[in-house]
């Protein structure tokens, strides 16, 4: 619109000012027209006058017709050098007096050559443009001078002239002042609405739907805003509805995969980390960093990011950015992208542990577009070590048991077929041989079932246990067999022990394999004790209550300290490293278990060639009525 009327101001200022230059330029020439045809006049009739020098005629006539006229300016008359020797409104008496200036008319060279030709010309003055006419003065042929005539513009056609201009110039200002007043008109009421309207959308569609228009329009634009105000409004409602909704779904799958026994960690296809649950971050040590947003590949152990990379960047549908681990274009083309992959990784630091580790494909509703990967870690290393104890169990029980069997079959074949060439004695000693490795088959069985037993979820009643009795037995049960071997079997029981709280065949089994061993590994003239007292000024943990500890004391051959270790262990057998004596492995491993079941530790102290201790702590057994000593 601006521009539509910029021109059309243009085309009328134009034309306007194209008639007034038009007017003026015919009225120009008719002032051209009227001053050589009054120079020519003038000139002939002074021209007599002058050539007889009758300046004061001349002077006279000029006035007159100088008065006669508004139409004249000025009249000059020059002599044939083109000085002024009168001129109206001033004299040549007056132009000498006046600071003694000599006034010239400047005529064009040879002008006195084309004398016969009068000149015109146009000057602009103050007041408005003058007509210049340079008249000769000729008398009988004679080239007297020049006059000089200046013509008045006419008044009438320089006020209409003026009087034109000024309209057009104040039309083309109040034309542009209202094309102002319309602009910002429309600006006020419909540009910038619209603008408002504008940005209020592009916030919308960026998601500020709290944006509202407040202008007060009425008719169908304040309608628009209206209706824009009323859509954000609810657009805000349903944002918060979906807002509550997803927070409280997000609230349900954080809680979810916090309270998992896995490790659960959400990479997107950057391969940077979206979610890490409490496991994974303690299976990881991640405990006290933060990590969300952070590449997975520069947060997880060495050996396992060696491992994953090219599976995760595959399932991801990322690319390998090191140069040596980006393969050829063709052969990604053939390549089927896996969505999933499991692998089994032994980690070294800060311990050793064994993982399982679950990569899942996290596809979008379509199932068509990747948006992440779901990696599910388990920490299996209770599961390896057991599997690997299970392996070694059956492996050793199957040794264990392929000695005595073999024995057993051996010697037994041999009677059968060579029984009658055989001696009474050699017959004997076959039969006590296969009888002594079938007890110790049976010894193995039934610490094998002891150990599995114990291992198992079986629950026991503990009650009160006598140790005086305890122990007492378990010496009487030995006595014998100390006396055979020439050993000193001696208890040493604090008086007025009172009772424990435990199981009293486990602990009898406990005290039966300790000290049964401490005679078999004790030589002729050594000495076996077993020990019970208060341990003063030292409760139970757990309970509260007073301990009492138990030790079995012997001065046989010792146990290496490497070895003190593995003792424990199933089927590991001291008597292997040092001697020649027989057993099963089972009866410390048993021992420990028995241990555990009461909540306490068993302990040794040995040195070669000087004898070992083995003790553990019992707690007391509570009594109501029971008061505790000041040792407690």
């Amino acid at each position: 619109m601006a521009a539509g009327t910029l021109v059309v101001s243009l085309v009328m200022s134009g034309l306007t000012f194209w008639a007034v230059n038009s007017i003026q330029q015919d009225a120009r020439l008719n002032d051209t027209r009227f001053g050589r045809d009054l120079g020519l006049l003038l000139a002939a009739n002074v021209a007599p006058l002058i050539a007889e020098d009758k300046l004061s005629e001349v002077a006279r006539f000029s006035s007159r017709f100088y008065q006669s006229t508004s139409s004249v300016r000025y009249i000059l008359y020059a002599n044939q050098e083109g000085q002024i020797f009168f001129g109206i409104p001033f004299s040549d008496q007056e132009v000498r007096n006046s600071l003694r200036i000599e006034r010239r008319i400047q005529l064009p060279p040879n002008y006195s050559q084309h004398t016969s030709l009068p000149m015109v010309r146009q000057h602009l003055t103050p007041n408005g443009e003058i007509t210049d006419v340079f008249v000769p003065i000729h008398h009988e042929n004679t080239y007297l001078g020049v006059l000089a005539i200046g013509i008045n513009p006419n008044p009438k056609m320089v006020i209409s002239s003026n009087l034109t201009r000024d309209v057009t110039i104040a039309v083309f200002i109040a034309i542009w002042a209202m094309v102002i007043l319309g602009a910002v008109f429309n600006a006020l009421t419909i540009t910038q609405p619209i603008k408002e309207l504008l940005v209020g959308v592009k916030n919308i569609t960026a998601g500020d739907f709290k944006q509202r228009i407040d202008l007060p329009l009425g008719g169908e634009l304040g309608e628009l805003i209206l209706s824009f105000n009323e859509m954000a409004e609810r657009l805000e409602r349903y944002e918060e509805q979906n807002i509550e909704e997803l927070t409280a779904e997000k609230a349900k799958l954080e809680t979810l995969v916090a309270t998992i026994a896995d490790g659960a960690v959400l990479i997107d296809t950057n391969l940077n980390l979206i979610l890490v649950n409490a496991t994974a971050r303690h299976i990881f040590g991640w405990e006290s960093h933060h990590l969300i947003g952070e590449n997975v590949l520069d947060c997880l152990p060495p050996e396992l990011t060696f491992q994953l990379k090219e599976s995760l960047c595959k399932i991801a549908g990322s690319k390998l950015v090191e140069d040596h681990e980006v393969k050829k274009t063709e052969h990604f083309s053939q390549e089927v992208t896996p969505s999933s992959g499991e692998f089994c990784i032994t980690l070294t630091q800060p311990y050793k542990r064994s993982l399982r580790i679950l990569l899942t494909q996290v596809l979008d509703q379509y199932r068509e577009v990747v948006k992440g990967v779901a990696m599910t870690v388990q920490d299996i290393t209770r599961e390896v070590e057991l599997n690997e104890a299970k392996s070694q169990f059956i492996s050793n029980v199957s040794h264990e048991l392929r000695t005595p069997l073999f024995n057993i079959k051996s010697f037994i074949e041999t009677l059968f077929e060579y029984g009658e060439d055989l001696t009474e004695s050699q017959r004997r000693e076959f039969l006590e041989t296969a009888n002594h490795e079938t007890d110790r088959l049976s010894r193995l069985v039934n610490d094998v079932l002891d150990l599995s037993r114990l291992e198992s979820s079986k629950i026991y009643h503990f009650d009160a246990v006598d140790l005086g009795q305890l122990i007492e037995q378990t010496s009487r049960t030995y006595q014998l067999n100390a006396k055979d071997k020439g050993i000193e079997l001696t208890q040493e029981i604090e008086p007025d022990l009172v009772c424990v709280w435990g199981h009293y065949d486990l602990l009898l089994q406990v005290l039966t394999n300790l000290v049964g061993n401490a005679l078999k590994f004790t030589k002729s003239g050594g000495r076996v004790t077993i020990r019970a007292y208060n341990l003063p000024n030292q409760p139970d943990s757990t309970s509260g209550n007073c301990l009492i500890r138990i030790e079995i004391s012997d001065t046989g051959i010792g146990i290496d300290t490497e070895d003190q270790e593995a003792i424990f262990d199933r089927f590991f057998r001291v008597e292997n490293r040092v001697h020649t004596l027989e057993g099963t492995g089972l009866g410390l491993s048993i021992v420990k278990n028995i241990i555990d079941k009461h909540n306490t530790s068993i302990h040794l102290i040995s040195e070669v060639g000087i004898g070992t201790t083995f003790w553990f702590d019992l707690a007391v057994y509570p009594q109501p009525e029971m008061v505790l000593s000041d040792r407690c």
